[in-house]
């Protein structure tokens, strides 16, 4: 499920143009999506991390609960290295980025159908594709410290949520969303409220 629609339907028109594949439903958010892939019963998922309401990350530890054998491929804008592991340990099979070509999108649902772990080469050999500078590899331990709650919660505050959506967004009350922020900015460094925010915004929108 994908909740960019013009995505979606390319991403399904892709997937349809091969003999061996197709799409049997779709969906544009976690609450259209749980009830449909429970009703349809699909071999594979195609799962959006930063969806409306629940995250693509909470769908994935919802389905596999509910579904031990389900195969399910998380594609996102979001820098592998980061999210990645996070999605194994959630129950998903893969991760790919939106970025790849589409022949390497229907590799990695053909190589999970098959029963394999798709993730990149240099994920599976622990190092990034590029070397990060220097400089940047303290920030990118820093950000690895934020738990998966905390992490939507940097994401949704980029994408300019309120704290009150934030916290229907998220099944939290305000009070837990201020402090989510408050153990953000001692994990990232931050001194102060405007610094959480611009860091935010800059990291939605550099993926």
């Amino acid at each position: 499920m994908e909740d960019h629609p013009i995505f979606r339907e390319g991403l399904a028109h892709m997937v349809n143009s091969e003999e061996d594949l197709a799409v049997c439903g779709e969906a544009g958010d976690a609450e259209h999506a749980l009830p449909e892939i429970l009703r349809l019963k699909p071999n594979l998922v195609l799962v959006d991390i930063s969806l409306p309401g629940r995250s693509g990350l909470e769908l994935v530890k919802e389905l596999r609960s509910r579904n031990g054998g389900l195969k399910l491929l998380v594609i996102s804008m979001h820098d592998e290295a980061l999210y990645a592991d996070r999605v194994l340990r959630a129950g998903g099979d893969g991760y790919i980025m939106k970025q790849e070509d589409p022949e390497e999108i229907i590799h990695a649902i053909r190589d999970i159908l098959a029963g394999h772990i798709y993730v990149s080469e240099e994920v599976l050999a622990g190092r990034p594709k590029v070397a990060p500078k220097r400089r940047d590899e303290p920030e990118m331990r820093r950000i690895e410290q934020l738990t998966d709650s905390e992490l939507e919660t940097l994401e949704l505050l980029g994408r300019g949520r309120s704290n009150q959506e934030i916290a229907r967004q998220l099944g939290l009350s305000a009070t837990s969303v201020l402090a989510h922020y408050r153990r953000i900015q001692r994990k990232l460094k931050l001194r102060h409220a405007n610094e959480l925010l611009r860091y935010a915004v800059c990291w939605v929108e550099n993926g």
